[in-house]
């Protein structure tokens, strides 16, 4: 019985709950990415602190450390080379990175809740596996690796 792990809160919410600017921030967010809920958001913040945070623990160590941090984020498709750069790195960037928004940019689906729903009732495939989950971080060598179901296309007409 206590073998149970307890779970981390993978998010924090904002200190003040009705600040009419970030809620409208928000809501364009959530249009323009599809969102199911703005704790979605939420979390792409906290995991972007969480990287602000660790280039900025690296900021006195060694050249090698940087490198190799530089070469990680790069390789999961952020655009950094100094740790200035990824301190500039918003939740945008994040959400730019999610599956859903890609199949959305490639075409696979006409909207980005209809991505949404592609994904969720396991119509897309990444490297041929398939995947439902929308916010699925895809790293530059998937990106290529998208495309839909056989039978998903067959019912799409393309």
């Amino acid at each position: 019985m206590g073998d149970t792990k307890r779970r981390r809160k993978k998010f924090n919410r904002p200190r003040k709950l009705y600040d009419k600017v970030r809620i409208e921030a928000e809501n364009v967010l959530v249009e323009k990415y599809g969102l199911k809920n703005k704790r979605e958001i939420w979390k792409a913040k906290t995991k972007i602190s969480d990287v602000r945070r660790r280039a900025k623990n690296l900021i006195p160590k060694e050249e090698e450390e940087k490198k190799d941090f530089f070469r990680r984020l790069s390789s999961d498709g952020y655009k950094v080379s100094s740790i200035s750069d990824v301190l500039a790195l918003n939740e945008e960037d994040l959400l730019n990175r999610r599956l859903q928004t890609f199949v959305s940019l490639k075409k696979l689906a006409n909207t980005p809740k209809q991505a949404r729903q592609l994904i969720v009732h396991k119509h897309v495939m990444v490297g041929g596996k398939i995947v439902n989950i929308p916010s699925f971080h895809v790293s530059i060598k998937n990106e290529n690796e998208i495309s839909l179901k056989e039978k998903a296309q067959e019912k799409d007409g393309n």
